[in-house]
């Protein structure tokens, strides 16, 4: 083996020296640098918090806002249907008799009592 082999340069051993642990504490050293670094990211998140709770309050609101948009679309088309059903003459007419008592000139009306007890009324919602 030749002495050049053997030998280390003052680079090489620095950086042995930087490998090992330093003082045998193990603690890790916290650079300025890393301090600032953390210092930000702890601001940014304190400013994220406000705005993160913001945003999901309105997204709860939007889907039950969703949700309610829903039910009333369905109570429209029901609406609706009960508007037609409402427009049709043979409709009117049964209402018109079931309901009002009306009869078509020249008819008699009959009212049938149930025995011991009051007439019931139909249903005429």
């Amino acid at each position: 083996m030749s002495a050049r082999a053997t030998a280390t340069s003052p680079a090489a051993a620095r950086g042995n020296e930087r490998k090992r642990p330093s003082g045998g504490s193990g603690r890790v050293r916290l650079t300025p640098r890393a301090s600032i670094l953390l210092f930000a990211v702890f601001i940014v998140a304190v400013f994220a918090v406000a705005p993160m709770r913001a945003y999901l309050v309105q997204r709860s609101e939007l889907e039950g806002l969703q949700r309610q948009a829903t039910q009333l679309e369905q109570q429209n088309t029901e609406l609706e249907r009960r508007i037609a059903d409402l427009n049709d003459p043979s409709t009117l007419e049964r209402l018109a008799r079931e309901c009002l008592g009306m009869v078509k000139p020249g008819e008699i009306a009959f009212v049938p009592i149930p025995k011991g007890r009051a007439p019931t009324l139909p249903d005429c919602g």
